[in-house]
C-alpha cells in the first residue's frame, strides 16, 4: 500500500510565516509538521510516500534529501547525534514528489496520484493533523479496510461550534466506534449536519474513488471537494479515533500542539513550565 500526503496548499492562515515557507515545514516543538505524518505512515507500514506539492515547496524535498555537506560538518565536529537524526530523516522512507499545478482542491490534489497508486487501495493523510496512539491511526484504518475491503475514513467528535469547519459523517454504528457512512456533508451549518462526527484528515480509499472525483462537480469554495468524491462511494466506513489528535491548521492551535509536545520533553518540560509561572500566570 502507498500513501499520499496533499501538501500544495497556501498556507494563507499561518501568513505572514508561508509567505517563503510551506505550512508542512513549520515545526511543531522540534520537528517541521510533514515528518509526523511521514513517521506516522511508516510506523503503519507504509513507506512509499506520494507528496503532491506546489510552487514554493521544495524545501520539503530538500528536507527529506541527504545534506552531504551538513552530514561531513556535523562529522568532523564530532556531533554524532545531530547526524545520526538527519540521517534517520533521508532514510525513512522512499518518498515521490508530483506538483499539483492549478490550486482546485484536495480531491483534485488526490487525483495527481492516480498513476502513483494505480489500481491498488491507497493511504491519505492530511498534513494538518497530528495523531498519537499505541497503534497510529493509519494503521487502524489499514486493518479495517482489510476487514470490510472498502474505504475507510477516520472520524473524531467535534463540539457543536466547530461542525462547520470540518467534513462531517452521517451513518450507522455497526461495531464500537465504527461506521457505515451514508451521508458526507462538507462544513455543514449546525442546524442541517447530521452529527457531530467530523472526518479528521486519516483515509484508506479505495481506486474508485478516482472515478467518483472525476464525476463530482466543484463544490464548497469553488474547488473539488474530497468529502463530495466520497459520498459517491458505493460503500464506506468511518472509525471513531479514540487517540490524541492535534489540529494544527490555525495558529493558535500550531502555538498549543508545540507547546504540548514540548511538555513532554523532559530535557524541556522544567524550563518551559518555569518560562509560563515567570511569564503568564
Amino acid at each position: 500500500m502507498k500513501a499520499v500526503i496533499p501538501a500544495a496548499g497556501l498556507g494563507t492562515r499561518f501568513l505572514p510565516a508561508t509567505k517563503a515557507q510551506p505550512k508542512e515545514m513549520l515545526p511543531v516543538y522540534d520537528k517541521p509538521t510533514i515528518q509526523y505524518v511521514i513517521e506516522e505512515s511508516v510506523n503503519s507500514g507504509v513507506d512509499d510516500i506520494l507528496i503532491v506539492t506546489g510552487k514554493g515547496k521544495r524545501s520539503i524535498e530538500d528536507h527529506f534529501d541527504r545534506s552531504f555537506e551538513l552530514e561531513h560538518h556535523l562529522k568532523t565536529k564530532g556531533k554524532e547525534d545531530f547526524l545520526k537524526e538527519i540521517e534517520y530523516i533521508s532514510d525513512l522512507a522512499d518518498i515521490h514528489f508530483i506538483r499539483q499545478k492549478k490550486q482546485k482542491g484536495l480531491g483534485d490534489a488526490i487525483y495527481c496520484a492516480k498513476k502513483h497508486v494505480g489500481n491498488d487501495p491507497f493511504v491519505v493523510m492530511l498534513g494538518d493533523t497530528i495523531t498519537k496512539d499505541t497503534v497510529p491511526c493509519t494503521k487502524q484504518l489499514i486493518d479495517i479496510y482489510e476487514k470490510y475491503e472498502k474505504s475507510v475514513i477516520a472520524l473524531e467528535e467535534v463540539p457543536d461550534e466547530k461542525v462547520e469547519r470540518y467534513g462531517i459523517i452521517g451513518g450507522e454504528e455497526i461495531e464500537d466506534s465504527i461506521y457505515k457512512i451514508d451521508k458526507l456533508v462538507e462544513k455543514p451549518p449546525l442546524r442541517v449536519a447530521p452529527s457531530n462526527l467530523a472526518i479528521m484528515g486519516r483515509y484508506v480509499l479505495t481506486p474508485d474513488i478516482f472515478d467518483c472525483i472525476e464525476n463530482v462537480e466543484p463544490g464548497y469554495g469553488g474547488e473539488i471537494q474530497l468529502t463530495d468524491a466520497l459520498s459517491k462511494l458505493d460503500e464506506i466506513y468511518g472509525q471513531v479515533f479514540k487517540g490524541e489528535s492535534y489540529d494544527i491548521g490555525n495558529r493558535i492551535d500550531w502555538l498549543k500542539t508545540s507547546l504540548r509536545f514540548a511538555l513532554e520533553d523532559d530535557s524541556a518540560r522544567d524550563d518551559i513550565l518555569e518560562f509560563i509561572k515567570e511569564e503568564i500566570i
